[in-house]
């Protein structure tokens, strides 16, 4: 139980702190990104072993530095042909000289040249992790299935979105206003609002 209703959005992206005002849309908390409580910048560590590791120390430095209930997200795409890989490394695939997602993109479909539509099985997973100031944490993850696509479609979204095609055909980043019920994100963010309904 706690009396503050802020909900602190460990991340500096205003563009994931925008997608989780929608998703937590009810929730009964107010939700906040660290500029509007003027929480200077959080360092975290990501260890990379792990999307688990990864959201949960987020969410609980946020909780530390700003004594608000805070959320953070820690996601990843795992292709079967490339042995689970990007995974935990997403968001940095290919280091430096793979700086924007397009190129990041470009980069696995690269690596997938040949590769049959059936052995191009991947997934989205996400992990949120809720951490209040009294210490306690709780987890929720969700993954969606789908394949990768011969190559990108779709002007929404963002990330690996557009190469990310589900079984009904469309790309992550042809669904539009659908993204939100049916992405991992929007899936982990659900359960998080039960949890966060009971914490009120």
């Amino acid at each position: 139980m706690t009396t503050d209703r802020r909900l602190l959005i460990a991340t500096g992206n205003p563009g994931k702190v925008a997608e989780f005002r929608t998703l937590l849309d009810g929730c009964g908390w107010d939700v906040v990104a660290p500029a509007d409580i003027g929480l200077p910048r959080v360092e975290v560590i990501e260890t990379s072993r792990s999307y688990l590791e990864n959201a949960v120390s987020k969410a609980v430095r946020h909780a530390e530095a700003s004594g608000l209930t805070s959320l953070a997200d820690d996601s990843g795409l795992e292709v079967d042909a490339l042995d689970g890989r990007p995974g935990v490394i997403s968001a940095r695939y290919g280091g430096p000289q793979a700086a924007t997602a397009s190129a990041r993109n470009a980069r696995l479909l690269g690596e997938l040249d040949g590769v049959p539509p059936g052995r191009r099985g991947a997934r989205f997973r996400a992990v949120l992790a809720l951490a209040i100031p009294n210490g306690e944490t709780y987890v929720r993850e969700a993954t969606v299935q789908g394949r990768i696509a011969a190559a990108p479609r779709g002007a929404e979204g963002f990330g690996y979105d557009p190469i990310f095609e589900l079984p009904d055909g469309r790309t992550m980043a042809e669904l539009g206003e659908d993204k939100h019920a049916l992405s991992h994100r929007g899936l982990a963010a659900r359960e998080i609002i039960e949890v966060l309904r009971e914490l009120r």
